[in-house]
């Protein structure tokens, strides 16, 4: 429409004329926008010298809007990428306003030389002295910054070079289709950005780079590509000798012209330089004799692995290698790419300097140690993001590097003190000659290292890790090392100890290898001293060692299958105990299995020794009827289910409850979902989640469920029980004592103790328990003078008490209800 305001005319969109012309117009005329194509019209600067020779005219566009604004746009081809494509469209003329720097360039009088971001309100009053302002509104929109230094971008026109990528985006999607990508989702956004993708520029205004070879020229407008530095010297037609010899890198590639094969003319090459990607995506070509020795090239092609960061890659590097491989041999330069999701800080939020929760790597390898990085990024899963900082670092170290260290440290200990030396024949037991436990944590042993094997291979360290973990902390160093202590303290160096210290020997100096690649300090510590300090023709470093192979031979299937069980119902008695509040050190009469499974039974009942002593229970029995202990509350989880289905709440909740609980409660357990047939509709799944599930006790037990079955312990306790429970709680204070007064584990000592009747009657009736547990050669119920004395502290004391002037350490700790006063002495050590 053309509306006249205040006496002046305007043209606009029909639907803009209310909001852009406020106030009282009238509308004088009424055509279709088709009608106005064609027209000319004047410019708000047509009087600066780069606009001279332009002529304005009225094009049509689909993406212009009358919800704002006035339903007409101006275009400017050399400011946008939308004005550009149109340009291109409707022969429009392009003027490029702005240099590198975004400065005015000459042509446009008031405005050369000035920067781009300083002359918004400048022009805005020029408009007001020509008198063609009419309105300023705000308004709010995205808008481009440096992702470096965070500067406002502007768009600028520029010649560059550009690959036309249209006929080799199939096969580049075919050849990312041939390659393994971890985590999955990288071939899903690689394929995205595939079929979107517009041409490849490939040239940057810059001096130093990839040189581009390609030589145009400004007589004919032809141009030559130079496929390597054979051609060029054939070509050349000056400035050779200036070259020969250099690198291609400017300025000296810049000294030789060759002939144009259209018009014969000299031509020096564009100054361009190559897009860093163009450089980076060859290498696989570039640096392995592609030309030169092709069958060498062909042994190194493709690569198996490459890895970078995934969320800047798929158009970067990655696209790069793949668009090259595929022009020149027509399918990826690699088999599998390895990558990570996003890296967080400790709360989930993205690191950034600005923020101030940025963590450079050097601060955190000093702060944390670089082998519990490594452990952290190897043990996660690379789909996920990775919470990363100081609390997280250090539950690591705690969950495994500390375990791993303790084992060591612990074998370490004890062989010095035995001076066990694994070169001498003697000390060689042959794993039959071994105990069960040893057999055992042999063949999980090498049975770790097939699985590490395999998941490698597979690009899968977080599979592979998980695995070492669960060795390493629940079965090297919670099973196998805890239930196996006494045979490294017990004085006499007989074939069973031998057999304790190879096993343990071979398990570290095996781990050592395993370990390697994830954290390579801590095992390379390892294995300098299990293996470089006893034998000196040995690697001098784990990393120059062949990665380990699992011994077929060396593996129990049945015996791994047979403790894992055994290892399950431990778990299940340990929570049981906490879910009673009665602590290990306390003896319980029995312990009642419920397995599903007949095997976990069996091998319950085979090794019963070992559930006895781990669990300090009397007695281990079969239960064949679990409602004789147990029973169970099952209901439907209503805030799952709720929302899911609505009215037929009732009559799954009605259902529910006329199946069998204890069936129910195992599959819950052994997170199987359970089908309920609720009237003559669609039988209905529920998922473990949904059901909830109580597990009642009669008085006198306390029951855990878990996935092999429920066991139930009998709680009730006797007056002998009651007193070897206060003889484990005296061993225990003792051992604390120890620790306080600064003894090594290897001394032996005398005790003496006051203390009630009640627990004096306990310590002699076990006195033999407690003199093996605490290394005692004497213990002695006595008055215990001098405790609340002032005596001068020696060195070795440790914050619990004293020691007196004839040596002896006084503390006072608990046993069950009981204070109990001590006084414990060095007398010698046990062993060499």
């Amino acid at each position: 429409v053309r509306a006249e305001q205040n006496g002046r005319a305007f043209w606009l969109a029909k639907e803009a004329a209310k909001t852009a012309l406020r106030g009282h117009h009238d509308i004088t005329q009424e055509i279709t926008g088709a009608e106005m194509v064609g027209w000319t019209y004047r410019g708000p600067f047509d009087e600066l010298p780069a606009n001279a020779g332009v002529t304005h005219r009225v094009i049509p566009w689909t993406e212009v809007d009358a919800a704002e604004g006035t339903g007409i746009v101006h275009i400017a081809p050399g400011c946008g990428e939308e004005d550009f494509a149109l340009s291109k469209e409707h022969d429009l003329a392009v003027v490029a306003p702005i240099n590198e720097f975004g400065v005015y360039v000459d042509g446009f009088a008031w405005l050369s030389g000035r920067y781009v971001h300083e002359v918004a309100n400048p022009i805005v009053k020029d408009l007001e002295t020509k008198g063609l302002h009419h309105r300023a509104e705000q308004y709010t929109h995205r808008y481009p910054v440096c992702w470096r230094c965070g500067t406002d971008l502007v768009f600028r026109l520029v010649d560059e070079w550009f690959i036309a990528m249209n006929d080799l985006r199939r096969p580049m999607m075919d050849a990312t289709r041939q390659a393994t990508w971890i985590p999955g989702f990288g071939e899903d956004r690689e394929l995205d950005w595939l079929a979107h993708m517009d041409d490849w520029m490939i040239s940057k205004k810059r001096y130093w780079g990839l040189a581009l070879p390609i030589y145009e020229c400004a007589d004919c407008g032809t141009f030559d590509v130079i496929g390597s530095k054979d051609e060029l010297r054939e070509r050349a037609v000056s400035g050779w000798d200036e070259f020969d010899g250099h690198t291609p890198h400017r300025p000296y590639v810049d000294a030789v012209k060759i002939a144009c094969t259209g018009c014969g003319a000299p031509v020096e090459r564009i100054k361009d330089v190559g897009n860093p990607w163009l450089d980076a995506g060859i290498v696989a070509f570039s640096t392995l004799k592609y030309r030169e020795d092709p069958a060498y090239w062909a042994e190194w092609y493709p690569a198996d692995l490459i890895t970078e960061s995934f969320p800047g890659q798929f158009r970067n590097w990655f696209y790069s290698v793949i668009a090259q491989s595929t022009a020149l041999t027509g399918q990826p330069a690699f088999k599998t790419v390895f990558s990570y999701a996003l890296m967080r800080d400790e709360k989930g939020a993205e690191m950034h300097k600005s923020k101030g929760n940025a963590i450079w790597f050097d601060d955190a390898a000093e702060e944390f140690g670089v082998d519990v990085m490594r452990w952290l990024f190897c043990s996660v899963n690379p789909s996920a993001n990775l919470n990363f900082g100081p609390g997280i670092a250090d539950e690591v170290r705690r969950r495994f590097i500390l375990p791993l260290w303790n084992s060591y440290s612990f074998f370490a200990t004890y062989a010095r003190i035995d001076g066990w030396d694994p070169r001498d024949p003697a000390n060689a037991v042959p794993l039959a000659d071994r105990s069960l436990l040893d057999r055992w944590i042999v063949s999980r042993l090498n049975q770790l290292v097939g699985h590490v094997n395999s998941r490698l291979a597979a690009y899968d360290p977080d599979g592979a890790t998980a695995r070492i973990e669960e060795f390493v902390v629940e079965e090297l160093s919670n099973w196998y090392i805890r239930r196996n202590r006494r045979r490294f303290w017990k004085p006499e160096s007989d074939a069973d100890k031998a057999a304790a210290y190879a096993t343990l020997h071979e398990c570290l100096t095996t781990l050592c290898g395993v370990l390697a690649p994830f954290v390579p300090f801590v095992a390379d510590a390892m294995y300098r001293n299990l293996v470089g300090s006893v034998s000196p023709e040995a690697p001098s470093s784990v990393h120059l060692t062949d990665f380990p192979t699992a011994e077929p031979s060396q593996i129990d299937e049945s015996l791994s299958a047979d403790m894992a069980a055994v290892l399950d119902v431990v778990r299940l008695g340990r929570a049981a105990r906490t879910e009673a509040g009665v602590k290990v050190r306390q003896p319980l009469p029995a312990l009642l299995v419920y397995a599903r499974d007949p095997a976990t039974m069996d091998a319950v009942v085979r090794l019963k020794d070992l559930v006895l002593d781990e669990l300090n229970i009397k007695d281990v029995a079969p239960l064949t009827d679990l409602g004789e202990v147990v029973t169970y509350d099952i209901r439907p989880n209503l805030s799952l289910l709720g929302p899911k289905y609505g009215k037929r709440l009732g009559a799954i909740r009605h259902a529910l409850s006329k199946e069998d609980f204890a069936g129910v409660a195992a599959r819950v357990a052994a997170e199987e979902a359970v089908v309920l047939h609720v009237g003559d509709d669609e039988p209905v799944v529920l998922e473990p989640a949904e059901i909830l599930v109580d597990l009642k006790k009669r008085a006198g037990y306390a029951a855990a469920q878990g996935q092999s079955g429920t066991v139930v312990l009998d709680t009730s306790l006797t007056p002998e029980l009651i007193e070897e429970g206060l003889a484990r709680d005296f061993v225990r204070g003792v051992q604390d004592a120890r620790k306080s007064a600064g003894y090594q584990i290897e001394d032996a000592i005398a005790v003496r103790y006051e203390a009630d009747p009640e627990v004096v009657s306990a310590l002699a009736t076990h006195a033999d328990l407690i003199r093996a547990e605490t290394l005692a050669v004497r213990l002695d119920a006595a008055t215990i003078t001098g405790f609340s004395d002032a005596v001068e502290p020696e060195a070795t004391d440790g914050p619990g008490g004293a020691t007196d002037a004839d040596g002896w350490y006084h503390d006072q700790i608990v046993v069950g209800r009981h204070q109990v006063r001590i006084a414990l002495r060095r007398k010698g050590r046990l062993s060499p």
